[in-house]
């Protein structure tokens, strides 16, 4: 097609702004996605009404359900299969418990019908009708068919109900479907687990794009309240994940409490989305960088004592007596296995900490030093500029955009 890379564009965003974005060939593949995102109900009450396969050319098809739900379902030119593209669902609004309450008892609904309406809504993606995903959307159907060019038109059935979408759906007469959906959001979670354990990055873009896709079960009535609960749940998988690939708890908590906090001062969905994906890069970067079942148990010990009680005066003698082994074998064991001597080890953890310091605080750089285990501040500079090729003073105004430092 002469339009891939704008078609892939227009999907890619909608995708981001949590919105599905997906090309059928035919109701099939409808109902093969309808598992993870209900697009099932829309595909077959459209397919009742015009043919999938029949769709008009230059055309917007825009369906909306009995409470309030759209899709929009476009055919795709210059394609071999005649496919479409398929927007949604989505809600244009966000119903609360009220209102649903209100839908239910002027439509006759059971409240195990209810229960069923108000998962499905929870579930479903947010598109005010003034979003800039629409003005996209127009540009790319006067892009494929000319400014102009295309019609678009609204699908409704006047004689569908709250009673007949369920039944559309199928979840009364087949509750599998609920537990399918469970059970492939624990598969999901289970194989992003197993990569971070094994510290395998490079799954992650396969197995993020998945996720994203995965419906969750609404609990409370803030979409973004929900997906901090999650985030904070997976925070805590990925933790466990990076512990069973051999990362020590002293590298792990770190970590796990700088993305509590900042889970928790997210503004968005979208930007929680995006910290979702950093979680699972950083966690596996944490294996693979500290993962520690690939080095002896005296070099572990010895690398321990060191991460843990940087500030405190560390030496081979000490960290030899602490484990009843001689200096010369433990350098020796430590040098081979990590590449680095015991002091080279120490002073590339001091002067990283350091770095941090000087980056997050305004304290002085002999109180920086102490903090690091040294005391002689001219020796300390000396090392942090073999390190990073420059003073401290000077690496804290160029990452303070040339601020001059509180001393």
């Amino acid at each position: 097609m002469l339009y891939d890379r704008e078609l892939h564009f227009l999907c890619e965003t909608f995708k981001k702004s949590m919105v599905s974005a997906t090309i059928v060939s035919s109701l099939n593949d409808g109902k093969n996605m309808a598992e993870q995102n209900f697009k099932l109900l829309f595909l077959e009450r459209f397919n009742s009404k015009i043919k999938l396969d029949e769709l008009d050319n230059n055309t917007i098809y825009r369906m909306s359900n009995s409470f309030g739900m759209q899709c929009i379902i476009m055919r795709l030119p210059d394609t071999a299969t005649g496919s479409s593209l398929v927007i949604g669902p989505y809600l244009t609004q966000r119903y609360d418990i009220k209102q649903l309450l209100e839908i239910a008892e002027k439509s006759g609904i059971t409240p195990q019908q209810l229960k069923l309406i108000e998962r499905f809504c929870g579930n479903s993606s947010l598109l005010p009708e003034n979003s800039h995903l629409f003005v996209m959307l127009d540009t790319f159907a006067e892009h494929i068919w000319g400014a102009n060019n295309f019609n678009i038109t609204d699908i409704y059935d006047e004689n569908s109900g709250i009673k007949n979408d369920i039944q559309i759906l199928n979840l009364e007469k087949d509750p599998l479907i609920n537990m399918k959906l469970m059970e492939e959001r624990y598969a999901a979670e289970n194989e992003m687990i197993k990569a971070v354990a094994s510290g395998q990055p490079h799954k992650g873009i396969r197995l993020l794009a998945d996720f994203e896709n995965m419906p969750f079960e609404k609990r409370l009535d803030d979409p973004l309240r929900n997906l901090k609960n999650y985030s904070i749940i997976m925070n805590t998988l990925l933790r466990k994940a990076a512990e069973s690939g051999g990362v020590h708890p002293l590298y792990i908590d770190n970590v796990s409490s700088d993305f509590a906090i900042k889970i928790e001062q997210s503004p968005s969905l979208k930007n929680l989305q995006n910290l979702m994906n950093e979680m699972y890069y950083s966690y596996c970067n944490l294996v693979e960088k500290h993962s520690f079942e690939r080095f002896s148990a005296p070099v572990r010990r010895a690398m321990l004592t060191i991460d843990g009680d940087i500030e405190s005066n560390i030496t081979l003698s000490s960290l030899s007596a602490s484990q009843n082994i001689s200096p010369a074998y433990l350098s020796t064991l430590f040098k081979r296995e990590t590449g680095k001597s015991i002091t080279e080890y120490i002073n590339q953890k001091r002067m990283n900490k350091a770095a941090k310091l000087l980056k997050t605080t305004s304290l002085q750089v002999q109180t920086i030093a102490s903090h690091c285990g040294i005391m002689d501040v001219q020796y300390f500079s000396k090392l942090f500029k073999k390190q990073f090729g420059e003073s401290p003073n000077n690496y804290r105004r160029n990452i303070s955009g040339n601020k001059k430092p509180e001393s």
